[in-house]
């Protein structure tokens, strides 16, 4: 009886979480007894009996001689159950939740962002001072639509100096970097679109997708970008509408986009109308910097983003989008439909950090102890057989494999009961193929209590 209650409570659960992701709308029938039978591999007085109950609770409703059909109103969206089920321990979702909410004894080696005293504190404080002294309305007043025309105007020599033209009027500043792409799929995607993405890519791109309703297909990612063969398959055979990802130092594996893969993703964009979102927000992390999707296209098929949170400050929420003339008209609109102004206090404090005479010297100095912690992670992760896919250029990543057989997410879920948050490889990976990696945030990882817990977990 225990084992037929559980797996009537089985089919009752993917009915729920089926409504719950708007899989299944009000109106909708149900498959029928026999094919959901047939789909769970369960019996068909299991189905009967888990369709009466959810009957009984007022989800789905028999019409005689027809089937059962969805009532009520439109479920809330939940997009912990959009796509497939994944443990917890390896929900995008669960892994940006543990790091955002842990308090401050809790070690976050898998979190995507530098600690504190590693940010731009005194220029920021700096900044702070300077706006206190100016005019009030640097404090209290909406932006513009396009956003603060200074730190527009800083961005636009920014650009140039990477060898991308782009005028002032083509740059919007967003809220962040995330906001920054979801305008653009607001504007350009409609619910079951394919959008492509790397495999492995950062984790928040799949929540996003998610939230769009659209269907993400990773790509492998090789040491010097996407495999392009296996992109152009992706490309030819699902008419993708967009292609989201990092050019220079690319999350989570630290890789760098060579110029001929550069080359030839660009042309294959162009052949098949496919528009790229290149996200550069660790351009100033860079020793010496990758190829540019956004120079060689001239801003015609490719969008750039980027944001100012891993250098000066995560509570500065300012971020841009430079795109062609007519796509920055257009966002303009959908932005002030969704958030009106922006922030125009933290994009004057941003364009002072960043005009400061002391940034320079500070990402020189987070430059330098970034090669001394990924020396030093490489160095204490060696003893326990976890090892780099590769040894990055720059940045703050380590894509790790783990010995052969081990599953990232059983370490994961052990070592959080140590006050340890890991990024299991799956997180990041579309395809789930990824079960062996785990990525570390070296900044993350000086403390001795992150390789105590990973070999209690390993051993």
């Amino acid at each position: 009886m225990e084992r037929s209650g559980t797996r009537i409570e089985a089919v009752m659960t993917e009915i729920r979480s089926r409504i719950a992701a708007r899989l299944y709308l009000p109106g909708t029938r149900l498959p029928s007894v026999r094919a959901q039978a047939q789909a769970m591999k369960v019996s068909v007085s299991t189905v009967v009996e888990a369709y009466d109950r959810l009957s009984a609770e007022g989800a789905i409703a028999a019409r005689p001689g027809s089937g059962f059909y969805v009532v009520g109103p439109v479920a809330p969206l939940a997009l912990a159950h959009l796509g497939p089920s994944l443990d917890r321990a390896i929900d995008p979702l669960w892994v940006s939740r543990q790091s955002l909410e842990s308090d401050a004894s809790v070690l976050k080696p898998g979190c995507g962002w530098m600690p504190p005293d590693w940010l731009y504190e005194t220029g920021v404080r700096r900044a702070l001072r300077a706006l206190a002294r100016g005019p009030v309305a640097e404090l209290t007043d909406y932006a513009t639509s396009l956003g603060h025309p200074g730190l527009r105007q800083f961005l636009q020599r920014r650009l140039a100096g990477a060898g991308i033209e782009a005028g002032a009027e083509q740059i919007m500043l967003t809220e962040s970097g995330t906001q920054a792409i979801d305008l653009i799929c607001r504007f350009l995607l409609e619910p079951g679109d394919t959008v492509l993405v790397d495999d492995p890519c950062y984790f928040n791109f799949h929540a996003l997708l998610k939230a769009h309703r659209v269907r993400t297909l990773g790509v492998p990612y090789t040491p010097t970008g996407p495999d392009v063969e296996r992109f152009e398959a992706a490309v030819q055979e699902h008419s993708p509408r967009l292609y989201i990802t990092n050019s220079g130092i690319h999350n989570p594996t630290g890789a760098t986009l060579s110029p001929v893969t550069a080359h030839r993703l660009l042309t294959l964009a162009d052949r098949a109308g496919l528009v790229i979102v290149e996200d550069d927000i660790w351009a100033d992390f860079e020793t010496t910097p990758a190829p540019r999707l956004a120079a060689f296209d001239g801003l015609s098929r490719v969008i750039q983003i980027g944001s100012f949170s891993k250098t000066i400050s995560a509570s500065l929420r300012c971020g841009y989008i430079a795109a062609q003339p007519g796509w920055i008209d257009n966002l303009a609109d959908l932005k002030i439909a969704t958030t009106f102004g922006g922030g125009r206090f933290a994009a004057e404090v941003v364009l002072l950090a960043l005009t400061d005479s002391g940034y320079r010297k500070h990402m020189e100095m987070v430059r330098q102890r970034l090669a001394e912690q990924m020396r030093k992670t490489i160095t204490r992760l060696e003893p326990l057989g976890i090892t780099p896919w590769l040894v990055p250029r720059a940045g703050l990543y380590l894509w790790c494999q783990l010995p052969e057989g081990r599953d990232a997410a059983a370490i994961a879920q052990s070592c959080l009961k140590g006050g340890v948050v890991l990024a299991p490889g799956n997180a990041f990976s579309p395809s789930l193929s990824a079960g062996g990696f785990l990525r570390f945030n070296v900044t993350q990882s000086s403390d001795e209590r992150v390789f105590t817990a990973l070999a209690r977990a390993l051993a």
